[in-house]
């Protein structure tokens, strides 16, 4: 029985042990990918097989992948010198570029207009609420959804996506960008020409590597159901809190959400005391995005769905992940409803 339950999955998967495989491998190539001679050109291989993997992975033939540190940087190398239309739910990486005028329902669901001009997330990072996308949308920041939810870019009818490895079980600090063949994105990190001229700078072999077999992994992971599982799970864990507080409320829960991500709102009781009474019990949980966490403040994404200040501040987020247990969703419900009760009894 492990010590401390980890379910913070939307904030950062662990590492799967095929990215760490991979990685280990990767650190004993000393070539510079840059480099002509032999070592240099099994590090460009390494690179552009990983590069290949991923774009299998993701449906992307036919467009191009651009390595960078992460799915901010992918934005911002995106959406440098643009302006487009996105709704307050986006995640700021992607909100910092756009105007917030897209208009958002209670359910989580936003309305688009003109997709060209516009940029919409695949799945919500706080709310798991997923979003039908439009054809011909600009960007899409499917971080969440990478190995969650069935994607092809090929068939999205979308013109550029971000995505972070760490979400799906590779290392941090790399991600990706994918760009339509020929479309052009002005670079915003200039030197050494790498990454097609989009994004200069030594490769990160080693991050590189476990990205691509935390995305295979992935991939094998939905193809095998275990995300049907974990929506069972989630299921089970909402159904037991709700049977001992009929006054709490699942966020975006008559949409399609994520499998594994519950957004709990517990009226009364403040967001971050429920994080840290759940942190002492043996529980890894959060009030909402990593992003923003350390921030004494309502959610953004949920005063745009139309809640007030007071429940805005009164959510929990809970992410499963592909080794949670129905033990430990059942332990976590027993200690949140035990908390509960010793928070609405000091309250009285």
């Amino acid at each position: 029985m492990r010590s401390r339950i980890y379910l913070d999955h939307n904030a950062t998967a662990p590492l799967r042990p095929e990215a760490r495989a991979a990685m280990v491998a990767a650190m004993d190539l000393v070539g510079n990918p840059s480099s002509v001679h032999a070592e240099g050109r099994a590090a460009k291989a390494l690179v552009e097989k990983a590069r290949d993997q991923i774009i299998e992975a993701l449906g992307a033939s036919q467009s191009d992948l651009v390595f960078t540190s992460g799915a901010t940087e992918a934005a911002a190398l995106a959406l440098a010198g643009r302006r487009l239309h996105a709704a307050e739910v986006e995640h700021e990486a992607v909100l910092s570029w756009c105007d917030p005028t897209l208009p958002v329902d209670k359910d989580g669901q936003v309305t688009i207009n003109e997709s060209a001009a516009s940029a919409l997330q695949l799945a919500n990072s706080e709310t798991g609420v997923v979003q039908d996308l439009p054809s011909g949308l600009a960007l899409s920041d499917i971080t969440q959804a990478v190995g969650r939810l069935p994607y092809a870019h090929n068939w999205s009818g979308i013109g550029m996506a971000i995505l972070s490895a760490h979400k799906f079980g590779g290392p941090k600090g790399i991600g990706a960008l994918i760009v339509p063949r020929g479309h052009h994105v002005a670079a915003r990190q200039t030197g050494g020409g790498q990454e097609m001229g989009r994004r200069a700078g030594t490769e990160n072999l080693v991050a590189i590597a476990g990205m691509a077999a935390a995305a295979q992994a992935a991939l094998r992971d939905l193809a095998d159901g275990v995300w049907e599982r974990v929506a069972h799970l989630r299921n089970i864990l909402e159904s037991t809190l709700e049977a001992e507080d009929p006054d709490t409320i699942f966020v975006g829960r008559r949409s399609r959400r994520l499998p594994n991500t519950s957004l709990i709102l517990t009226p009364g009781w403040k967001g971050e005391t429920q994080v840290m009474a759940m942190d002492l019990q043996g529980f890894a949980v959060s009030a909402g995005s990593a992003c923003s966490s350390g921030k004494v403040r309502a959610s953004r994404v949920l005063r745009a769905m139309g809640f007030d200040e007071g429940l805005s501040g009164c959510a929990l987020r809970v992410s499963l992940g592909p080794d949670t247990t129905e033990e430990e969703v059942l332990r976590f419900a027993d200690a949140f409803s035990a908390a509960r009760r010793k928070q609405r009894s000091r309250a009285a």
